[in-house]
């Protein structure tokens, strides 16, 4: 448990001494940290920060996502507007043609971009998705050799996933998005273990890997500690928090608004957990935090700008007005 001060509270820069030391968080301290109380949380916030500083300092990476399909997914999940049971009126249309995807590429790097990364809804990649991802990396690498590709494409055979790293993608993302136990819960065509080989699949490939999960579906402290603990021994890169931002039409669509204190204790809590990832305050962010998404900094240092595939989103400039108001510093490059 975490060192405790005279009136019992736990002080929470002695822990995140220790987590830089290289002890790994126990599950009563998780506990602990989704459970502090509102006169604890700055400093909760600012032992973060602690963490958060020593392994990047006070910059901010900012990420805009590609959508490369958009909607017809034959999966039910419950929190996607892009899925088989969603009657939200969203833009649908097939995987963009290689051209357009370079062209995108170009764009990306007109602006800064250091990475690209293209995400496509449906359960995982055909054959025919496969050739022209890898076709439109090759020709993208060809002409912008630094820069990093990112694919999210859905469930990933190890095959496929070869193929990708052999084109000159570099990075996967796939989130588990919740904890084995509340899977079920959100998702019935395919299963969290489908999820995990996914992951490692694409670390077996010598890709890197963008990993998290999604808060406020319904489920209880400990499943997100699950995730937080299982996210940490797959020992993903990158860790976005997504919270959800409930879309009428979607069965989740009736869900309440998790509350702005308990968004900022799980960034903490992936924080602590994964102390060398990049901590992304991601989807839901704008909806869930308002006011107080500065202090989502503290324990991130990455955001999503721009919005999230079928959602608005913090245009570029507030975003970069908010990080230097922050005190904080904007990492060179965008993540597209």
């Amino acid at each position: 448990m975490a060192t405790t001060g005279i009136d019992g509270t736990p002080v929470w820069s002695d822990l995140a001494r220790r987590v830089l030391a290289g002890e790994r968080l126990q599950r009563d301290e998780a506990r602990a940290i989704l459970a502090s109380p509102d006169d604890q949380l700055d400093a909760l916030l600012e032992a973060a920060l602690e963490i958060r500083e020593r392994r990047f300092g006070r910059r901010v990476k900012i990420c805009v996502l590609k959508n490369a399909r958009s909607g017809l997914c034959p999966e039910d999940c419950g929190y996607c507007s892009q899925s088989k049971v969603s009657t939200a009126p969203i833009e649908t249309y097939t995987l963009l043609e290689r051209g357009v995807l370079q062209a995108a590429a170009d764009n990306a790097v007109e602006r800064g971009a250091r990475r690209y990364c293209m995400v496509t809804s449906g359960r995982g990649p055909s054959e025919r998705d496969v050739e022209r991802i890898c076709s439109a990396t090759a020709a993208i690498k060809e002409k912008h050799p630094e820069l990093e590709i990112c694919v999210s494409l859905g469930l990933l055979e190890a095959e496929t996933a070869a193929r990708l790293k052999t084109a000159g993608v570099g990075w996967i993302n796939h989130n588990l998005n919740t904890s084995e136990r509340f899977y079920p819960e959100i998702c019935s065509t395919h299963t969290y273990a489908e999820r995990i080989a996914t992951v490692q699949a694409a670390q077996a490939a010598g890709m890197a890997v963008c990993c998290g999960g999604i808060v406020g579906m319904g489920e209880t402290d400990e499943d997100v500690i699950d995730l937080g603990f299982a996210l940490a021994e797959l020992s993903v890169d990158s860790l976005p928090v997504n919270f959800l931002h409930a879309i009428d039409g979607t069965p989740l669509g009736d869900a309440g608004k998790i509350e702005p204190g308990r968004a900022l204790r799980t960034l903490c809590l992936m924080r602590f957990l994964n102390p060398d990832a990049d901590i992304r305050a991601a989807g839901g962010r704008e909806h869930v935090l308002g006011e107080m998404q500065k202090r989502a900094l503290l324990p991130a240092n990455s955001i999503f700008v721009d919005g999230y595939l079928t959602t608005s989103g913090q245009a570029v400039n507030e975003a970069q007005q908010m990080i230097e108001s922050a005190g904080f510093t904007l990492e060179d490059g965008l993540v597209v």
